[in-house]
């Protein structure tokens, strides 16, 4: 039906209501076009707080209003980011209430790998601007991890080759982290899984991993697009735990590469750069323990031989203290004579000086003067020996000054030193010989467990014919002679028993005689 009839003559021209209007103009369009897909640039994004997404899609001469419901922003491949390139599907349809027609989108893609790359690189510029890139943010990994959590798909192949690769080179513990690693689930759940990691306790139930390895295989630009997500980038910056990508081949980049503190071309080089190689890390400290014990030794050599050469260099005490101790002895014995002659010469000083006085008086001042004499020399006396005795004193300070200015103190602790350093080696050597002694007793007893002996134990018999080991009929029938070994000795079957030894015959007892 016509939406405007003709007008009859005479009549005037029906009158619709706006209703009407907008309601058959959304038929004609939904009709007319119903399911189609547009190309252009993405303009203005706006996202409600209903969760619904509009923005618009031109040329370089229109622009078409597009909406995306709620429910189906969740199902897009790629979400629009304005000066974006794509390709969206859906339903043309109306809007009565701004009359302005829209696309209903379901369906958005980026118009070929150009957009893509121009994308990539777009959000590349943004996020290193925030200084997510920065070298200086970047974590030494673990030497020696305990704990390992590996972020990937359980059921590919990715995980058996890290498995496969920590078996062989040192195995440690492995959390795996399930996660879609493409589509649009892969994004949210490689984000959750990272910071999931760096949510767990340390030392709880389920220990914190020391180091996280996301993985993935090889693929295609859209294969791998969700490493490329703002959300994986951020959590991968953000980790505290170190973190290894390891998404796609050598030649694939993906933006987690850059936000991890390590990249890995390969999941199994992933693998390899997160632990050492185990025997290469023995031998390594086997020749560490040869240098120490060398070092150790040379370094007791040459400290035995410095002590010895001080010790020849030094002079004896004896020698350095017999000069003042004869000096002492002679000033000690000298004393004595000076005093007796001091005493003699003040007396005969007295004589003269009383050579012109009276008996009376002379007998009188002599014996003052003797009396005099006597004090001096009995104050003289205990200053005289005070004196010596300082001396001898001053001496025996100086004689300890000299032993403790000797280095032989220094040699008897070098020498304490050494002994020291000789116990702890002989207590060491002494520890190695023990572990290779019981080394020694356990291969012992594992030879004796796997021989053939202990099968003998068993019941089992051992033939040999012609003196070598016999294992078929065929080689018993051709030997000339068989022999068989049993746990308690060996026989040749056909062989006469071992004669019994005859018994001696006792002879009777001697008669014995009346004489």
């Amino acid at each position: 039906m016509d939406l405007i009839d003709d007008p009859q003559p005479g009549e005037n021209a029906h009158e619709y209501t706006v209703s009407e209007i907008s309601s058959a103009v959304k038929r004609v369009l939904e009709g007319e076009f119903g399911r189609v897909r547009v190309r252009g640039e993405v303009g203005r994004v706006f996202v409600a707080r209903s969760g619904h997404l509009y923005f618009d899609i031109k040329d370089d001469r229109n622009v078409l209003a597009s909406v995306a419901w709620k429910g189906q922003v969740a199902s897009l491949a790629t979400k629009p980011e304005e000066g974006m390139e794509v390709v969206a599907t859906g339903r043309l349809t109306t809007f009565g209430s701004q009359s302005k027609y829209q696309l209903n989108v379901d369906d958005l893609r980026p118009a070929g790998v150009g957009a893509l790359m121009a994308m990539l690189e777009q959000r590349k510029k943004a996020l290193a601007a925030e200084g997510l890139f920065d070298e200086s943010r970047k974590r030494p990994l673990p030497f020696l991890p305990d704990v390992i959590g590996v972020v990937t798909s359980p059921s590919g192949a990715v995980i058996r080759d890290i498995l496969h690769r920590l078996r062989d080179r040192f195995p440690r513990k492995v959390l795996v982290w399930p996660v879609a690693v493409q589509g649009r689930d892969c994004a949210p759940q490689v984000a959750r899984a990272i910071a999931g990691f760096n949510a767990l306790t340390p030392g709880g139930p389920l220990p914190r991993p020391d180091l996280i390895i996301v993985a993935r295989g090889g693929g295609s630009i859209e294969d791998l697009w969700g490493f490329n997500e703002e959300a994986v980038t951020r959590a991968a910056a953000a980790s505290d735990i170190p973190l290894i990508s390891a998404v796609g081949h050598e030649t694939d980049t993906t933006l987690i590469d850059y936000a991890s503190d390590k990249r890995a071309p390969t999941p199994t080089a992933a693998a390899e750069l997160a632990v050492p190689v185990r025997l290469e890390l023995q031998a390594w400290l086997d020749g560490q323990g040869a240098r120490l014990s060398r070092g150790l030794s040379r370094t007791i050599t040459d400290r035995r031989q410095r002590v010895a050469d001080l010790a020849r260099a030094l002079p004896r005490p004896e020698t350095l203290l017999s000069a003042a101790r004869q000096r002492l002895d002679l000033a000690e014995h000298r004393l004595d004579a000076g005093l007796r002659g001091t005493v003699a010469l003040r007396r005969a000083r007295l004589s003269e000086l009383s050579g012109g006085l009276r008996p009376a008086t002379l007998r009188q001042g002599l014996a003052d003067k003797r009396r005099r004499a006597d004090q001096t020399a009995a104050r003289l006396g205990p200053l005289l020996r005070r004196a010596a005795a300082q001396r001898r004193e001053r001496l025996d300070q100086l004689t300890r000054q000299l032993a403790r200015l000797a280095p032989t103190r220094d040699a008897a602790r070098q020498r304490r030193h050494l002994d020291d350093l000789q116990t702890r080696m002989a207590r060491a050597t002494q520890r190695r010989l023990d572990t290779e002694r019981r080394r020694l007793g356990t291969l012992d007893r594992l030879h004796a467990s796997l021989g053939y002996q202990a099968t003998l134990e068993r019941g089992y018999a051992v033939v040999r014919g012609d003196g070598a080991v016999v294992t078929t009929a065929k080689s018993a029938k051709k030997a000339r002679a068989i022999e068989i070994e049993f746990r308690d000795g060996r026989m040749t079957p056909g062989a006469a028993p071992d004669p019994k030894p005859a018994r001696k015959k006792t002879p009777p007892p001697e008669q014995g005689t009346l004489l």
